[in-house]
């Protein structure tokens, strides 16, 4: 793994968890809460569109960068893996703390 996927899995990752912060507290908070969940959400979106403008989707629709793609792809794929594992964890976290 390069510097670049490493940047990208990053980058998406921090984006898609402030995205998922907002939403909750957007959907759970008031008052101010939901202002910030709002804020939180959007702040989370323009990163991971800027990010994916800057690794190759502005190249993508040249045809120029093929490279570019096969990282946005490779990223999303690894994103998805890393959210299904850490939502498995913390759910067998919480299982074992309700019940004890």
């Amino acid at each position: 793994m390069d510097w670049m996927s490493f940047l990208t899995i990053l980058v998406f990752v921090f984006a898609l968890v402030m995205m998922l912060a907002g939403i909750f507290s957007g959907v759970f908070g008031s008052g101010k809460s939901r202002t910030m969940g709002v804020v939180l959400f959007v702040i989370g979106a323009v990163i991971a569109l800027v990010w994916a403008y800057l690794v190759g989707w502005s190249n993508i629709a040249l045809f120029r960068d093929v490279a570019g793609w096969d990282l946005m792809i490779d990223t999303l794929i690894k994103m998805i893996a890393v959210i299904i594992g850490a939502l498995a964890a913390v759910g067998l976290f919480l299982v074992v703390v309700m019940k004890s």
